[in-house]
């Protein structure tokens, strides 16, 4: 088989290059097995404009923010599916400081941020003693849901090969590259975890950490709002909420924990006044970055063999972006974005000797 370009994982970064390299006439191949246990697949979805204790803008959220809702529309109506919203978040403070933070920000900058009108109007449904602010908008994805939506597509046209990748059977020459029977020009590695053990891509600053969720079922809440209070109940529809995260440095496994099981659970009963019942608890590690920054580009050593990946918690947000960028560096040349461009790893790439 020949193709242009294999593609490895079929996560949300695997599936927005497979977008635009279609829309760009480039032939390709993904292979990816089907893994429950992903971080895209377990992540809640979220973009939001701001982000940690200081209420900060994420990095490039205005171009970030207006290139994701019209990816998201486009990618959608191709599929003929409806996986993306946009939303608020319901802010309650935690504490006094954090109350404060919120404040200040809002005093310095008012994109994004609003006070209510009446600090009182969710005392029926929450217990909250510092008030609250209004994040918006925030944009929601069902990423599992476009996955699966774009898996079946892939398949249909015979774009998707479901079988682990043995990277031990990668064959590269200066121009090409060959797996197994699959010749190509290039390959791009879009496998999150599995990057941090790549020979070629194993020196980057990869810094993974693991999150952990609970799908929980809240009845008497409304369910087309995000509330937020140290940790986020997202709405995925039918009184089903996503809630988490948490972010572990250091870990055994990916798999979830009764700790946090019982810390969330313990956290809900203080806060909400509505009862409730936990359907669901997962976990993932996801690709994130020392930089907060992803990885995007080819090999110094050789242009054949590329990455999409370090995505971290912004992937619904960063993966259209860097898709397309990568695209457009690929069919025109034109330079991927230099916070994110590999080439600024260079002198540490350059020391692989695998080539």
């Amino acid at each position: 088989m020949q193709t242009d370009i294999i593609i490895v994982g079929q996560g949300i970064s695997g599936t927005f290059l497979s977008y635009y390299l279609q829309k760009a006439g480039v032939s390709f191949i993904v292979i990816d097995e089907a893994n429950p246990n992903t971080a895209s697949k377990a992540a809640a979805g979220l973009i939001s404009p701001v982000t940690g204790r200081r209420i900060v803008k994420t990095w490039m959220i205005d171009e970030l923010m207006s290139f994701a809702k019209l990816a998201y529309a486009e990618i959608g109506k191709k599929l003929g599916v409806d996986f993306f919203s946009e939303t608020n978040i319901i802010d309650f403070f935690a504490t006094p400081q954090m109350r404060q933070a919120f404040l200040q920000r809002l005093d310095e900058d008012k994109q994004f941020l609003e006070l209510p009108d009446d600090e009182n109007s969710w005392r029926s449904h929450f217990n909250y003693d510092f008030g609250f602010g209004k994040i918006e908008p925030v944009y929601l994805v069902s990423i599992a849901k476009l996955i699966a939506a774009f898996r079946k597509k892939l398949l249909d046209q015979n774009f998707l090969l479901e079988d682990y990748f043995d990277i031990q059977q990668l064959v590269l020459s200066e121009n090409k590259v060959q797996y197994k029977d699959i010749i190509a020009e290039k390959i791009v590695f879009c496998d999150g975890v599995e990057s941090f053990q790549n020979p070629y891509f194993k020196n980057l600053p990869f810094a993974p950490n693991k999150g952990e969720a609970l799908l929980v079922e809240i009845k008497d809440i409304p369910d087309d709002l995000i509330y937020k209070k140290g940790i986020n109940l997202v709405p995925l529809g039918n009184h089903l909420f996503w809630v988490g995260s948490s972010y572990e440095w250091q870990f055994q496994d990916d798999q979830p924990t009764e700790t946090f099981r019982k810390r969330t659970e313990l956290i809900l009963l203080d806060w909400l006044k509505a009862p409730f019942k936990i359907m669901e608890h997962f976990a993932s590690v996801r690709p994130a970055t020392l930089e907060r920054r992803p990885f995007v580009g080819f090999h110094p050593l050789n242009k054949c063999v590329g990455i999409l990946n370090g995505m971290g918690t912004k992937g619904c947000s960063l993966a259209p972006y860097f898709a397309s960028q990568l695209v457009e560096n690929m069919v025109h040349q034109i330079p991927i974005d230099a916070g994110a461009d590999i080439n600024r790893f260079e002198k540490t790439l350059s020391k692989s000797a695998i080539f």
